[in-house]
């Protein structure tokens, strides 16, 4: 026991005493705190809220357009549009005279067949597509207005339901996300890769120093002196401890922000993570790093040095890398069938359940489900480790392939 507190005591002071890891520890929550308190203070500003608004309510001000209706559909133009917008002309040639005289900024022709084609043509000065794309809207909802006689309410209701309102059958936040906010989609996606970042980062710290030890040769004087099953246990449990504390406070400061928010930037109660999620996140990086330090360390033991350890470890993080590609799936429908299996499989749930508790609305047996699948196999991957620890001496200066490895992992290289 007094030599795994060795062992562990050692890994703590060899990470802490690094400046680039108290860095990222203490300096990225400051950074980011720094950076909230200054666009705190800008919202107070009313000087740059005034600016904001300007910009929001004053857009620049678009040329009057004009059309040609060689179809006869147009009889009226609808409420909210005037014609000092859109101006109608009987023959193109008017209409190409007004735009090269200025008076016009683009014309559209409505040709006879619009009603069975439903093509229009856009006549322009100038090759500006984005442009075209945010005016054509007008001429499109005068002709839809006329071709339903004048019905604006039946114009409206083409397009889709006025409102559309969602029943979801799985338990919901207390209170409802605004859609249009962004950050309903940024705060998961924000969660899930504080979480990916953290778990990585500590499990490839036992990599890196595995790998490095037994490069420079130094695990196998360790070996004579300590069992396998203490140098991997004062490795893990010490390396787990200062990850754990970094989740703690990455965790805590982003939900201390997210709740300095709710006054500074008038976020309503259901962007606020509850006490249960900072439980929830220790757990399950704990879990999550007790699967991936152990296969972590499990590569570190086969392969013959750092370079390679490096260049194998897309093997160990594949099932965490899949998640990411999915990431729009996982936060638009966190209830869905792929959400839900992959929180509660045990090499992606550490990641894709905080994603999902963070979207709100998990049913209570799922986080404590997954956390039960992630323990068990954090105790077989890290039993297996041990073998591979027992064996590297055998193992030794080989180079590393994905069969060694699986094999190694089973027990039986």
């Amino acid at each position: 026991m007094n030599k795994t507190l060795l062992i562990l005591r050692h890994e703590i002071y060899t990470v802490v005493s690094r400046p680039s890891f108290l860095f990222g520890m203490f300096g990225i929550p400051l950074l980011g705190a720094l950076i909230f308190f200054i666009a705190g203070n800008l919202t107070k500003n009313q000087g740059a809220q005034n600016v904001v608004e300007q910009l929001v309510t004053s857009p620049p001000e678009q040329m009057a357009e004009g059309y040609v209706d060689q179809a006869g559909l147009i009889q009226s133009l609808p409420n909210g549009v005037s014609e000092a917008q859109l101006i109608a002309y009987a023959s193109e040639e008017a209409a190409r005279a007004a735009l090269d005289a200025g008076q016009i900024g683009s014309y559209y022709i409505v040709p006879p067949d619009y009603v069975t084609k439903g093509e229009i043509i856009q006549v322009r000065p100038d090759f500006n597509p984005l442009s075209g794309f945010s005016q054509s809207g007008l001429i499109e909802w005068v002709l839809r207005v006329n071709l339903l006689d004048g019905d604006v309410q039946a114009a409206m209701l083409t397009n889709g339901p006025i409102e559309l309102q969602y029943v979801n059958r799985s338990p919901e936040p207390e209170a409802a996300r605004d859609e249009n906010n962004m950050l309903t989609f940024f705060l998961p996606y924000g969660v899930t890769m504080i979480f990916y970042m953290v778990i990585l980062t500590s499990a490839s710290l036992l990599l890196s120093s595995v790998t490095k030890e037994k490069e420079n040769r130094i695990i196998e004087v360790l070996m004579n002196s300590v069992t396998a099953q203490q140098l991997l246990t004062g490795k893990i449990i010490g390396l787990g401890l200062v990850g754990l504390a970094q989740t703690a406070i990455w965790v805590g400061t982003a939900r201390a922000l997210l709740g300095a928010s709710k006054s500074t930037f008038n976020l309503s109660d259901a962007f606020q993570l509850p006490p249960s999620f900072l439980v929830w996140g220790l757990i399950f990086f704990i879990l999550g790093y007790a699967v991936y330090a152990s296969l972590m360390a499990g590569l570190g033991a086969l392969v013959p040095n750092l370079r390679e350890a490096s260049q194998a470890t897309m093997v160990v993080v594949m099932p965490l890398i899949i998640p990411l590609f999915l990431m729009n799936v996982l936060i638009e429908t966190p209830h869905s069938a792929v959400s839900t299996a992959f929180s509660l499989f045990p090499l992606s749930a550490p990641v894709v359940m905080m994603t999902r508790l963070s979207s709100g609305g998990v049913p209570a047996w799922q986080p404590p489900l997954a956390a039960v699948l992630c323990a068990i196999t954090a105790v077989l991957v890290v039993r297996a480790v041990a073998g591979m620890f027992r064996a590297q001496a055998l193992l030794s200066g080989q180079a590393f392939s994905v069969k060694l490895f699986f094999k190694a992992l089973m027990g039986k290289a």
